[in-house]
């Protein structure tokens, strides 16, 4: 069994908590600095949403799709190392932040759908 990742422990404390607390936000920004702030603030912004067949960070400039931990950012694409497990895009963070204090805003519809009309 292999050791736990940072990423894994404050996962693992949010999962525990179920909020945000002063440690754990400690914990997100020592290892993500400026990603993992930003994370933090999209989800008190309840920017994140989930659809039936996407979950969605509404970023600055676009939407992000984001899926096992992967995000179709720019940042994603060019910045991260795929090999690094704590090597996360703020998208993906803010998802995975969200999934765990219920911090998720649910749409019972398809996220292609409502694309097409924007």
């Amino acid at each position: 069994m292999s050791e736990a990742t940072p990423v894994d422990r404050w996962q693992a404390a949010l999962e525990e908590a179920g909020e945000l607390t002063p440690e754990i936000v400690e914990q997100i920004t020592h290892l993500h600095g400026d990603r993992g702030a930003r994370a933090i603030e999209a989800v008190s912004e309840n920017r994140v949403k989930a659809y039936r067949d996407f979950t969605i960070v509404v970023g600055y400039e676009d939407e992000y799709i984001v899926e096992d931990g992967g995000c179709t950012c720019k940042d994603s694409e060019y910045n991260l190392d795929s090999e690094d497990p704590t090597d996360l895009c703020w998208h993906a963070i803010a998802v995975a932040i969200a999934r765990r204090v219920g911090y998720v805003d649910y749409h019972d519809m398809w996220y292609s759908d409502v694309r097409e009309l924007l």
